[in-house]
């Protein structure tokens, strides 16, 4: 197996490398286990040097349970200070200390000082903290791996097994560590899960009924690539035996956003660009959790690979929407640097009903922008009157 040392995510040190030793805060956001840390080490392995002086601090390790709040914070990185080098400051999971942001503000005005952090909280620049840092921070969404990553983190060659392995076990980089079976994976992810759901939903959130939230994940789960609202996942419940109104679906859905356990992907009107309110599709950060928790069926395979894409938009910066043409559904529309592409996804091309619907729906938008058919079929037509075909491997290697 390749060392720690030879595996690196190069996108993401592209991204931060011209931020280092600018007087501005750089601040990793993403899911538990997604790769933050591994980031961090090797932001360290950039910035050492004998006129460096490293100050690391991993609310994870029990080490640094006495730095509770942003006092304990700057008293600790005070004492480890040296004045006559560059202190920089490496602090992971930081949302686990109390009123965090006063501390950063004071350490933004040190001159001897370079900061990184890194949350797992989409809401970490919110309210209070982005009044105190205006302007004095950027971000940088981590994501699992992709697919070229994946491929590199477990040594793996390019072939359908490969990516049979990454559409069940999700991307998350510690499984490269773990033996090779599903079972094994499994775990592991049921315990990541239950580590996001205690620390980052129910402990945060001050959730006392956790068994709805419980059954919350599970119906997105089982709803992936389907559209969604607080209203029909209300009348669901109600079926259930179990009331609980649009609103408290509402609160309960933005928790889990916010622990970016899963994204929400809003309607859009491919014609006027009006952003519908109501009814929008979720998508989890990792499926490979998604698989743990319903399991993997081959038979419902095109939510998983409907999942795959859409984190593969968001890793390339993409802002994804999904598209409404009159009566009709485009399963995503991906914006990036005023260019725009147009998908439809499903498993396989297998009818002429099939073909017709998901190149016809395509085809009748009537602009110039790329449009494109993504799919697990080997013998699908690579063109139809401009629109495209990709298969998932073609796609997830060579789609920027």
């Amino acid at each position: 197996m390749l060392g720690k040392e030879n595996l690196v995510r190069p996108k993401y040190l592209e991204r931060i490398r011209p931020f280092i030793d600018k007087p501005i805060i750089k601040v990793l956001i993403g899911q538990r286990r997604v790769g933050k840390s591994f980031i961090l080490t090797q932001i360290i392995k950039l910035v050492e040097s004998p006129k460096s002086n490293i100050i690391y601090i991993n609310k994870e390790d029990y080490k640094f349970d006495s730095i509770e709040t942003y006092r304990d914070l700057i008293a600790f990185v005070e004492a480890a200070s040296l004045p006559d080098k560059t202190n920089y400051i490496f602090i992971d999971e930081i949302q686990d200390i109390e009123d965090f942001e006063r501390a950063l503000r004071h350490f933004a005005i040190q001159s001897n000082t370079d900061i990184y952090v890194t949350g797992s909280n989409a809401q970490l620049l919110s309210g209070e903290l982005a009044t105190y840092l205006s302007g004095r921070y950027v971000e940088f969404k981590v994501f699992s791996l992709s697919y070229v990553e994946f491929l590199q983190f477990h040594e793996f060659e390019n072939t359908p097994e490969s990516l049979r392995k990454y559409l069940l076990w999700g991307g998350l980089p510690f499984l490269r560590n773990l033996v090779k079976e599903d079972n094994v994976i499994q775990e592991y992810l049921n315990n990541i899960f239950n580590t996001i759901m205690y620390k980052d939903i129910i402990s945060r959130f001050q959730i006392r009924n956790t068994a709805f939230l419980e059954r919350l994940v599970i119906y997105l789960s089982n709803n992936v690539g389907s559209l969604i609202s607080a209203k029909k996942v209300s009348d669901f419940l109600k079926s259930q035996n179990i009331k609980m109104s649009p609103q408290i679906v509402l609160n309960y859905l933005s928790y889990l956003r916010q622990a970016m356990l899963v994204f929400v992907a809003k309607r859009m009107d491919v014609k006027g660009k009006k952003v519908f309110e109501i009814n929008d599709k979720y998508f989890f950060e990792d499926w490979g959790i998604m698989n743990a928790l319903i399991g993997f069926d081959q038979m419902d395979i095109s939510k998983v690979i409907e999942n795959v894409v859409y984190i593969h938009l968001q890793i390339k910066g993409y802002k994804v929407s999904v598209g409404k043409l009159n009566d009709k559904e485009i399963d995503f529309v991906a914006e990036k640097e005023g260019k725009r592409v147009y998908l439809q996804v499903c498993y396989l091309l297998s009818t002429q009903e099939v073909r017709d619907r998901e190149f016809g729906n395509l085809l009748e938008i009537k602009d110039n922008f790329p449009k494109m058919v993504v799919s697990l079929d080997e013998y699908a037509p690579k063109n139809v009157d401009g629109v495209e075909h990709f298969h998932l491997q073609k796609f997830l290697m060579e789609f920027e």
